[in-house]
Parts: structure tokens; sequence; C-alpha cells
């Protein structure tokens, strides 16, 4: 089944990255070959991909009233991967398993970001719940920047059992949750083989997912507000468990 990515970064990374067929790239026809447009008119040339121009509206239209930038790419659905997929990353990079896992997130623009800081810090792989949670849609690439385009999403039918069968593998869960009584993230270990999961938008992690997880950690606060949006606190999550493994794999 075909899709239309859009937006300037996520059509670039999708015909960078070469993980799906692609069928067609699709300009306004007002829109200049220049700066970025000129870039992708390049690529999508040397990768032979043919070149049409619409008019607007047409464009408006497959985007669904995103900001498409007057580009977008038709392509074949996300491939996704399977928890196996995963660990197999891992254990080819030679690095303890790094995974991130959502909790029946809903919200495009959520999930596209911690997509792309995931891929910012060498998460190996992300878990979804197949029913009740957001796809990787064309609305999350274009929030993650085509940066999912790069990494290993399993869609899995219960995600308590992916975490239960995770666990039997040595993944530790890890919880990121609000409130008192809750070990800091800074005095946590998550130099180890980790599962970090993230509840969804206002009502957090299921009890059963919590119930899962090994221990929870919450992030300090010092200001009015008890809690932060969850793609915020999840980035700083996760760029504290990349600090806790030494910035493994950062070529400064």
């Amino acid at each position: 089944m075909a899709e239309f990515i859009y937006g300037h970064w996520a059509v670039m990374e999708s015909l960078r990255s070469g993980r799906r067929n692609i069928e067609q790239l699709l300009l306004t026809e007002t829109v200049e070959e220049k700066g970025m447009v000129a870039d992708i008119i390049t690529l999508a040339r040397e990768k032979g991909v043919k070149i049409q121009r619409v008019h607007r509206r047409i464009m408006d239209d497959l985007a669904g009233g995103g900001n498409h930038q007057n580009t977008a790419l038709r392509v074949n659905a996300y491939p996704y991967a399977d928890v196996e997929d995963i660990l197999s990353l891992a254990q080819q990079r030679g690095e303890k398993p790094f995974i991130l896992i959502l909790d029946l997130l809903k919200d495009p623009q959520n999930v596209g970001v911690l997509l792309r800081v995931a891929e910012s810090v060498g998460v190996h792989g992300i878990l979804i719940q197949e029913r009740r949670s957001v796809e990787v849609t064309p609305a999350v690439v274009n929030a993650s920047s085509g940066a999912v385009e790069y990494l290993q999403v399993a869609q899995v039918n219960n995600l308590v059992n992916a975490m239960k069968d995770l666990k039997e593998q040595d993944v530790w869960m890890i919880g990121l949750e609000a409130g008192p009584d809750i070990a800091p993230i800074d005095k946590t270990d998550l130099n180890i083989s980790l599962g970090l999961v993230l509840g969804s938008e206002g009502e957090g992690m299921r009890r059963l997912v919590r119930d899962t997880c090994d221990m929870l950690v919450t992030l300090p606060m010092r200001g009015h507000l008890a809690s932060l949006n969850v793609a915020t606190a999840g980035s700083v999550a996760l760029y504290a468990a990349w600090q806790a493994r030494g910035w493994q794999g950062w070529k400064a």
C-alpha cells in the first residue's frame, strides 16, 4: 500500500536511507529548483526516481494539511522490524541493548520527536503496540525529520508480553514517571541492557506496564510545574542513558 511522505527532511532522508521502494517524487508547479529542493531533485535523479509537478491543492490533500514544503514522495508502507532484529543490531554493534518502549502514545508530533532523539543517541530499536497506538505514519516521519527511516521499529501485539520476553533476555525495564518517592534518574545505573519505558500523554504508563518494569525513575524538577511533556521528558532520559554509556559511538 502506497503512502506519501512529505516535507524536505522527511523526503531527503527517505531517499538517502533506501529502505523503501520509492515510486515518485512530487513537486508543486511553482516551487523553484534551488536550495534543499534542488538537492532533493538531484538525489532523486541519481536514484532514477520519476519526478512530477502537481498543483498545490493536490499536494495539500496528499499531506493531509501537514507542512509539505512543496515536496512529497510516493513510497510503500513503512517496513516494521521484529524484536529479534533490534537485539541483533545491538549484538552487531557490540553494545548492550538500548531500546525505547512507547506505551500507547497517540500524538504523532510527540512520537516523531522521540524517534528523532532516539536515532541521535544510538537506540537500537523502538517497541510500540499494534493497536491503540500511533503507527509510523507520514506525519510521524515528518515530525522525526526522517530519522525513523534509519530506525528499527517493532509493532507488537501485546506490549507487556514483549517486555517480559526482553526481561528473560536480561534486558532491564526502566519506566520514566513523575512523582514522589521515585529514584532520580541520575541516581540510577543506566549503563545496562536497557528498555526505557514511556507512558502515554496525560495518562502515563498503564498499570500492567508499570508493574512489569524492574524499576521506576523520575526527572528531578525544581520549578512550579509537576511534570514535562512526554517528548521532552523522554528526550532528556534518552540522553541521560547515552551519557551513562560514555557517549558510546560518538565521534567528536
